[in-house]
C-alpha cells in the first residue's frame, strides 16, 4: 500500500500494531484523526501519555490501578473470605460486569505456556500464596477462573497443588464457557452463571 506521507505511513505502522487492528483500519483511523479538530487528536495523545507514566498495579491483587491499593480492595463492601484468580485485568472488569461476585480477586498476569516461555516463576503465583498463609488471612475459599484452555487447565492444576497445604476451599467455575474460549469474550449470564455454579476443583 503507498500513501501519500511518509506521516502517515508512520502513524499507520504504529496503529497497526495494536490487536485486531489491520493496516486498512489503521489507515482509516489515522485519517479520522487528522480531519478532526486538532485539541481532540491531542487530548487522546495526552490520555495515553498519562496511561504509559501514572498507571500502577496494585499492590495486593495485582489488577490495574491508579493508586497502590485498588478500588476493590480498599472496599469495605467486598468479602474478603473469597478470592477469584483470574489470568488479566480484562477477566476482571469481565466478571464485575456479571455483578454475581463480591469477593477479591488476584490477578496472574497470564497463564503457565512453555510454548511462549512462560513458567510458574514469571506469574504471580508466590505473592497470591503469600496472601493466603499471611496472619490474619481472611481468606476461606479460593475460586479458579481462568480460561478453559489446555494453559487455563495447567495454570489451574499448578496452583492447586501449591494450596494443598492450606485449609481452604478450592473450587472452579462452572464450564458454562466453551472449552478454548477466553473469559473476555463470554456473554455476562453465562459468565455469571459460572460464578454462582462454581464446583470444588479436583
Amino acid at each position: 500500500m503507498e500513501y501519500p506521507s511518509k506521516l502517515i505511513e508512520e502513524a499507520v505502522n504504529e496503529v497497526s500494531k495494536l490487536p485486531g487492528i489491520g493496516k486498512k483500519t489503521a489507515l482509516r483511523l489515522v485519517l479520522h484523526l487528522i480531519k478532526e479538530k486538532e485539541v481532540s487528536t491531542y487530548a487522546l495523545t495526552e490520555s495515553l501519555n498519562k496511561l504509559r507514566s501514572n498507571i500502577v498495579f496494585c499492590k495486593h491483587c495485582h489488577n490495574i490501578s491508579d493508586e497502590e491499593e485498588c478500588s476493590i480492595c480498599r472496599s469495605h463492601r467486598r468479602d474478603r473470605s473469597i478470592l477469584c484468580i483470574v489470568e488479566e485485568t480484562v477477566d476482571v472488569l469481565a466478571i464485575e460486569n456479571t455483578s454475581q461476585y463480591s469477593g477479591l480477586y488476584h490477578v496472574l498476569g497470564g497463564v503457565i505456556s512453555p510454548m511462549n516461555g512462560k513458567g510458574p516463576s514469571e506469574l504471580k503465583i508466590e505473592t497470591l500464596l503469600q496472601r493466603v498463609s499471611q496472619p490474619g488471612s481472611e481468606v476461606k475459599e479460593v475460586i479458579l477462573a481462568l480460561s478453559p484452555t489446555m494453559e487455563g487447565d495447567t495454570t489451574a492444576f499448578y496452583i492447586s497443588k501449591r494450596l494443598k497445604e492450606f485449609s481452604i476451599k478450592l473450587s472452579s467455575i462452572a464450564r458454562g464457557i466453551p472449552i478454548g474460549g477466553d473469559l473476555e469474550y463470554a456473554d455476562e449470564i453465562t459468565l455469571g452463571r459460572s460464578i454462582l455454579g462454581r464446583t470444588l476443583f479436583n
